[in-house]
């Protein structure tokens, strides 16, 4: 993975707009040749009302595009918000909006957001905890390994999605948790039962803003016998964060397609919230690599379920 910045300077070198987005591949040689995308979580940022924001993102799109396109199969910008007015330039630089649903919860009332949870997954929260489940922040890096070890076994052999190499969530943990910030961005919230780490939830957040699902897994079927939902409690935890310390929502970072069956929607739907639709904004930069990377993941996929 590597950073991707794009700044738009007025005179006096002010920030008048502004793409952060990530290079992400899979790995070296061919595999990370056909595996390259360029995503922006959430938009470009330009200041509301802004008397020249058509100029400004044209500029900020362009030089993206410029930057990236050589290395990337597809730049994909993953909406946290409505794009609608940026709708004109992206599709002039042949970007196509794809529906994709999202869930985000309201997280100003605790007692709202309770009364939202299913009375299945309330009951399952309080199992976890009266069972013996703890939710912790980590206090060495070993019991991130153990996180991710899990997510990892989660994305290969269910999820069957790419998934960032541990480094990523190496380097989180030491930017968070090592370095001692005043406030920081974000946090894992882990799950510890019978001396163990069966879960988490890595979530980024913006301070007084959103807090983010980005990642989250469990060990439920080894641990649901025993009346602890690990999966269910990570989640909680973060939204029980959100609510307790003034952020303002809780955003689960994608619920699949509109009117197609998605399990992991079945799953969020049950802590509440509502859906929208900001959908994804994608350009293909290299078509024929793009088709053949897209029958490869599927006939990948494929084989994986025989």
């Amino acid at each position: 993975m590597a950073p991707v910045v794009v700044c738009c300077l007025d005179s006096s070198e002010t920030i008048q707009g502004l793409i952060l987005g990530v290079i992400i591949w899979e790995s070296g040689g061919l595999k990370g040749k056909f595996s390259s995308r360029t995503v922006v979580y959430g938009g470009p940022l330009i200041g509301e009302n802004h008397k020249r924001t058509t100029l400004i993102l044209k500029m900020l799109v362009e030089e993206l595009i410029h930057q990236v396109s050589h290395e990337s199969i597809f730049i994909q910008f993953r909406a946290s918000h409505d794009l609608s007015d940026y709708d004109q330039v992206l599709r002039e630089n042949n970007f196509k909006w794809h529906p994709r649903l999202n869930l985000l919860i309201n997280t100003n009332s605790e007692k709202e957001v309770w009364h939202g949870i299913s009375s299945g997954r309330r009951r399952q929260i309080r199992k976890s905890l009266s069972g013996g489940a703890k939710i912790i922040q980590p206090e060495r890096e070993s019991q991130v390994r153990e996180f991710y070890d899990i997510l990892y076994d989660l994305y290969k052999h269910k999820v069957k999605k790419p998934l960032p190499d541990w480094s990523f969530f190496q380097s989180f943990y030491r930017a968070i948790y090592e370095a001692n910030q005043a406030e920081p961005m974000g946090r894992y919230f882990l799950i510890e039962y019978d001396k163990k780490i069966v879960g988490g939830i890595l979530c980024p957040f913006f301070p007084g803003g959103t807090v983010f699902e980005w990642y989250v897994c469990g060990l439920d079927q080894e641990c649901k016998e025993k009346g602890v939902y690990p999966s269910v409690l990570a989640t909680w935890a973060a939204i029980d964060f959100a609510v307790k310390n003034g952020y303002t929502k809780f955003d689960f970072m994608g619920v699949g397609i509109p009117g197609k069956q998605y399990g992991v929607r079945d799953f969020k739907m049950k802590f509440g919230g509502h859906q929208v639709n900001h959908g994804r904004y994608t350009r293909i930069n290299k078509r024929w690599l793009y088709v053949i990377a897209e029958l490869g993941y599927n006939f990948l996929s494929l084989v994986k379920k025989i």
